[in-house]
């Protein structure tokens, strides 16, 4: 590690410094970045959860969790859900899927996953 390299991780916020780490991930497991996702792609994708929110429905309640990879977010949602053990906030998670739009933002709906150990 260089000098300057050692100095911008000393100084830099913590909140960075996560952020970083979790786009190291993204490219060790063969992920593609959410800045970088389109509607209609099939990903592989890999962060942190960083909420997750039941939405009870007359219709069809919906378990929404925000992942987070050190780019941007999505929002995995799965159809018919009200816990999926496992998945909460701080929980790292492999997802596959196809990318579609939930209220406005990119999401995958009922998404292919894989809970990761701390650290991984």
């Amino acid at each position: 590690m260089g000098r300057a390299s050692l100095l911008q991780r000393l100084t830099a916020s913590a909140e960075n410094l996560d952020a970083a780490e979790l786009q190291e991930k993204v490219g060790k497991r063969s992920c593609m970045p959410v800045c970088d996702l389109r509607r209609g792609n099939r990903v592989k994708v890999v962060g942190r959860l960083c909420a997750v929110v039941y939405t009870p429905s007359e219709t069809v309640p919906t378990l929404q969790a925000e992942l987070f990879d050190g780019t941007e977010s999505l929002d995995l949602v799965w159809l018919g859900q009200r816990r999926i053990p496992g998945i909460e906030p701080g929980r790292r998670v492999l997802a596959y899927g196809r990318v579609g739009e939930h209220d406005g933002r990119l999401a995958i709906y009922n998404p292919w996953y894989e809970l990761l150990a701390p650290g991984s």
